[in-house]
Parts: C-alpha cells; structure tokens; sequence
C-alpha cells in the first residue's frame, strides 16, 4: 500500500516539475520544446472548435466556414513562418497565438449559432 501511494505521489510530481521547467527553460532546444507544446495544445483546440461549429451549420454555412478557415491558414502560414536560401523557419510564438486567437473566434461563432442562430456572414 506504500508503495502505491509513493508511485501516485510521483506520478503527480513528475508532470508538475516538467511543466514548471518552461518557466525557465535552460537552452534555446528547450525553449523550443515548450513553446512546441504551446502550439500543439492550440492546434488541438483549434481543430475541436472547428469540428464543434461545423456541427452546427448548414451546407453553406460549412462551404463558409472552410474558405474562412483556409483564409486563415494563409494569413497565418504568410506572418509566422518564411523561406530563406532553402531554409523553412516557422516563428511558433506567433502561430500559437495566431491559433488560440482563431479557436477563440470559432468558439464566439459556435457560441451565437447555439444562443441567437448561426450568422454564415461571419465566417469568412
């Protein structure tokens, strides 16, 4: 029964000190792995605010909400990321917030759909 409780005790331990380590990272490779579990969290909100309000429209509020949605992906591809000499740099501080901001306008729109009706003009 100890030993249960030990391994329970370190199990909530270890996310905690891993998650505390962003706060300071040590080098710019764990910068970058912190800031890449930023952006993978905001694009997994993304996706699930997209699929929440896709339920909710009709056909062309749907056919709305994907040429908004590919609108956005090329405003943000074009102002966080660039091509030089071959080399493809992604500033990822500025995708993940580019993405927390879209999952927070998808959630606005699904959020009108669900109290006043869905508006199909303000999806692109």
């Amino acid at each position: 029964m100890q030993k249960l409780i030990l391994l329970l005790l370190m199990s909530f331990s270890v996310p905690v000190f891993a998650d505390s380590a962003c706060d300071h990272p040590k080098n710019d490779f764990d910068g970058l792995y912190c800031l890449n579990k930023v952006w993978i969290e905001a694009d997994r909100n993304l996706n699930e605010a997209y699929q929440k309000l896709s339920s909710k429209l009709d056909s062309p509020g749907k056919a709305a909400l994907k040429r908004g949605q590919l609108a956005w992906i090329k405003s943000r591809n074009s102002s966080c990321s660039e091509t030089k000499n071959e080399h493809f740099f992604v500033d990822l501080d500025c995708a993940s917030k580019t993405t927390i901001d879209r999952a927070k306008f998808l959630e606005d729109r699904y959020r009108e759909c669900a109290s006043a009706g869905c508006m199909n003009s303000k999806l692109e």
